[in-house]
């Protein structure tokens, strides 16, 4: 007797089909065009504003009421605003650039400084009262600096610091914003077992932190110098209420004092200052420009890699 076996016949299990790439495409196409429109709307939102300070730095005062506003003069005159901004009033622009320059790197510096060794000590040790600690400067952050420009003019005034350079440097060396970031950085950008290895090596605290930990934490402190240098140098209120001295006026202040002497001058040589004004602010910028281009290389992640040994 032969037996015979039936054949059981497999049929294909079916799973989750792949869209075909020709799909895969066409569905990127879609979601790129809106995407791209988004990202135009915002660069023109960004951007149309220093196009219109460099176009508005090449007129004269007729031609910035009288002519096109996205468009250049048909003699434009940049060189001639350059020249006429840095002479007016016996160079004095040059002073206020020069003060602004000082207040912002001295306060950059010295905030980076602080907000570094605060947020490494938040990051890195345990004390009593430590969480309460900095909660209190997660509540500073949502102050705004106008609210207590007042109470810090009241205080300088009882200790004679008012229309010095100290009463625009030194509030500008608490950023709270600072030591939070700075805090959130260390945890993970200082390792625990290379501070531990260095305590074991006999390095103190100071030592670890200046030669190693700063060395670690330059990506955040680079940040914080940017935000901090941005800050200073844009600052108007503060200035306003604690200078009395044109010489000792940042460069907002100055330019503030210069578009009020154009608005009430009328005709004849104070209506002339409002190109000085434009081209001032154009000038104020570059600065700035520079500074980010310079420090943006150190504002990568990383450094700590292969710092510690497996």
């Amino acid at each position: 007797m032969t037996t015979t076996t039936p054949t059981v016949r497999m049929e294909p299990t079916t799973g989750p089909t792949r869209p075909a790439p020709q799909q895969r495409r066409r569905r990127q196409a879609r979601l790129s065009t809106p995407l791209t429109i988004a990202m135009l709307a915002a660069l023109a939102y960004f951007l149309l504003p220093l196009f219109w300070l460099l176009v508005a730095a090449t007129k004269n005062t007729q031609d910035l009421f009288n002519s096109f506003g996205l468009w250049f003069s048909r003699a434009p005159q940049l060189l001639t605003n350059i020249k006429a901004t840095f002479t007016q009033d016996d160079g004095v622009f040059v002073h206020w650039l020069l003060n602004t320059a000082v207040y912002a790197v001295v306060s950059a510096l010295g905030a980076a400084l602080l907000a570094a060794a605060a947020g490494y000590g938040f990051a890195k040790f345990r004390f009593r009262g430590d969480r309460a600690a900095f909660n209190l400067v997660l509540g500073a952050i949502m102050v705004p600096a106008t609210a207590l420009a007042i109470p810090t003019y009241l205080l300088f005034a009882k200790v004679g610091l008012v229309n010095t350079p100290w009463a625009i440097i030194l509030p500008s060396l608490v950023n709270p914003f600072g030591l939070y970031l700075m805090r959130v950085y260390a945890a993970d950008a200082v390792p625990d077992s290379l501070l531990e290895a260095a305590r074991i090596d006999g390095a103190g605290e100071a030592r670890i932190f200046f030669r190693i930990a700063l060395r670690l934490l330059a990506p955040g402190l680079v940040t914080v110098i940017l935000f901090t240098l941005v800050a200073t140098w844009n600052n108007y209120f503060l200035p306003l209420i604690m200078l009395n001295d044109p010489n000792l006026y940042p460069i907002t202040v100055g330019l503030s004092s210069w578009a009020a002497q154009a608005q009430n001058g009328g005709a004849g040589a104070s209506s002339d200052m409002l190109p000085l004004v434009v081209t001032g602010s154009l000038i104020s910028i570059v600065p700035l420009v520079i500074a980010f281009l310079l420090l943006q290389r150190y504002w990568q992640s990383g450094l700590a890699t292969g710092g510690v040994k497996q």
